[in-house]
């Protein structure tokens, strides 16, 4: 056994997310055209975004699912942890716009339209949501699941019934009083969808039964769920140094948030909830998905 992956197996927590960091650094380093290649403005501000730091969730998240179903060669499952991570920050690249958010601040750095321009901000997001799907046909596929199941699996996860739904919702609900129904049919899809895609791509790759992939994906709706509301609370709790971003902008855009909905008290309460929820869709993968369960758990305690 080589010394990184027994570093990942037998160290804590901790251990295996920088582990498991630095694996998906040096990949997504390598998934870009360099920055001095021409035109070179573009692939600066896509690298910009795209390497300027993060805890790398979403792709560590697919690591520990692939590994919790059966796979102890990661090298395939790479690309496709690439892909959400790409589709992840041209998300956080548009959200941040004069036009959506407007936000100044993201991981500590300027934003990428404040650095390169709205436009060459707007092209960067796209750029990386094309190059997602090329990442993704580099993927080996597995014995239930095409490759065709998995682009539509992403594109799906990507769109206006998801993610795009979720902006739209959300921007659509600024000013107004919603009910909590409401609240979460934002958060499921602007947040949850892009926790559970790379839970169900891992998954997959990973050939999961379809009892695994059904239990994946509550597990990634209760945990996305609980990583919004936590990251609603931190706004409220928490400065623009501890966040990376600028805190209090939720409050101040009148946003539609659990605080805002049912108070912080309430908020941390169902956080608890849903993460107890995760946990238990997960006693199907029995000790193999203990890793994710670790996860669910560190995840709730950014706050508690």
């Amino acid at each position: 056994m080589n010394s990184r992956k027994a570093t990942c197996e037998t160290g804590g927590l901790s251990d295996y997310l920088e582990a498991r960091r630095r694996q998906v650094e040096k990949a997504l380093a390598r998934s870009l055209p360099a920055a001095s290649v021409r035109p070179s403005t573009i692939h600066k501000a896509m690298r910009y975004s795209l390497l300027g730091g993060g805890k790398r969730l979403r792709p560590i998240l697919m690591l520990a699912t692939a590994e919790a179903c059966g796979v102890d060669d990661l090298a395939n499952v790479l690309p496709a942890a690439c892909v959400v991570e790409l589709i992840h920050t041209y998300s956080l690249i548009h959200d941040d716009l004069p036009c959506m958010d407007d936000d100044d601040l993201r991981r500590g750095r300027p934003t990428s339209h404040k650095v390169f321009g709205d436009g060459v901000a707007v092209l960067a997001g796209d750029a990386l949501l094309t190059r997602a799907f090329g990442l993704l046909a580099m993927v080996k596929p597995s014995k239930r699941y095409p490759l065709s199941v998995m682009i539509e699996e992403t594109a799906t996860a990507a769109g206006s019934l998801q993610l795009i739904a979720g902006q739209v919702a959300d921007l659509e609900a600024e000013g107004k009083n919603l009910s909590i129904a409401d609240v979460r049919f934002i958060h499921e899809r602007k947040t949850a969808a892009m926790i559970v895609l790379p839970l169900r791509l891992g998954g997959m790759i990973a050939n999961a039964t379809p009892r695994q992939l059904k239990a994946l994906t509550e597990f990634g709706i209760a945990l996305g769920l609980a990583f919004q509301i936590i990251d609603d609370i931190l706004d409220v709790t928490q400065s623009s140094e501890q966040l990376g971003k600028s805190a209090g902008k939720d409050l101040s855009a009148a946003k539609a948030t659990y605080p805002a909905v049912i108070g912080l008290e309430a908020s941390r309460k169902e956080a608890v909830r849903l993460t107890k929820k995760a946990h238990s869709a997960l006693i199907l993968l029995g000790a193999r998905g203990a890793r994710l369960g670790e996860m669910g758990t560190y995840l709730l305690k950014r706050e508690f």
